[in-house]
């Protein structure tokens, strides 16, 4: 069957996956991150080139554009929405909050805030708040899994399954091993006076059970634990919004 290339414009969140549920995109053949300024907020955009079936290729194309239009919107959305909460000095709430433990109606969510100051190259300081901002999720969520550690400590289980306060730190240092999916970088905000670049990222807690519940590296009776208590420990330590 023959193939015909397309381009479309994507907002970060639409995946590769997506694109080729449709039957009419045969195959995702490149992604690359173009990073565009507009209103002092940043916007990465992905461009996907596609190919589409030959028979149905302006119908392709427009599903391809719908699709684009759809996400960018909602994505654009979403940001102004969280840079709507403002201080007096135009500063967003989250930007003066920096990383938290956040319960919501929404749900629970951890959420790291990390910046970059002026690189003299602007995709390589937006990536590089992007990566500190997903930094910071692994800082806090250290501090989760330890205040876990020493509340299963405290319960008297722990003794039961060999968990003992010498393995705490132990079970830090395992995080990083943990293939922590879902982290998604939600908005960005630009310091005009400084210029510095400022990028929050947030993963749920369902998800982060989930891969804690998987992580062998981790202690089976500490897994079992978070896997029993966690939500009410998250709640426990968190910032409450509504």
């Amino acid at each position: 069957m023959q193939q015909n290339p397309a381009w479309c414009i994507l907002a970060e969140q639409v995946s590769d996956k997506l694109l080729l549920r449709s039957k009419r995109v045969a195959d995702v053949l490149k992604v690359r991150a173009i990073y565009e300024p507009g209103g002092g907020v940043y916007v990465m955009k992905r461009y996907c080139s596609v190919m589409t079936n030959s028979n149905v290729p302006h119908v392709a194309m427009r599903w391809c554009m719908a699709v684009g239009m759809t996400w960018a919107l909602l994505a654009c959305a979403s940001n102004a929405n969280l840079n709507d909460a403002a201080d007096a000095n135009g500063v967003p709430v989250w930007v003066s909050e920096g990383s938290v433990i956040r319960a919501s109606k929404d749900g629970r969510r951890f959420q790291g805030v990390g910046s970059a100051p002026m690189l003299g190259d602007f995709s390589l300081q937006t990536s590089t708040a992007d990566n500190r901002a997903r930094s910071e999720i692994n800082r806090i969520l250290a501090s989760y899994v330890e205040i876990v550690s020493r509340d299963f400590i405290a319960s008297g289980d722990a003794d039961e399954s060999g968990f003992t306060e010498q393995l705490v730190a132990q079970q830090m240092d395992q995080l990083a091993n943990i293939d922590l999916t879902g982290i998604q970088v939600i908005g960005h905000w630009t310091d005009k006076q400084s210029k510095v670049i400022y990028a929050i990222a947030e993963v749920d807690m369902q998800q982060v059970r989930e891969a804690i519940k998987s992580a062998e590296s981790l202690h089976p009776g500490l897994r079992k634990f978070i896997s029993a208590e966690g939500n009410n420990i998250f709640d426990r330590i968190a910032t409450t919004t509504e």
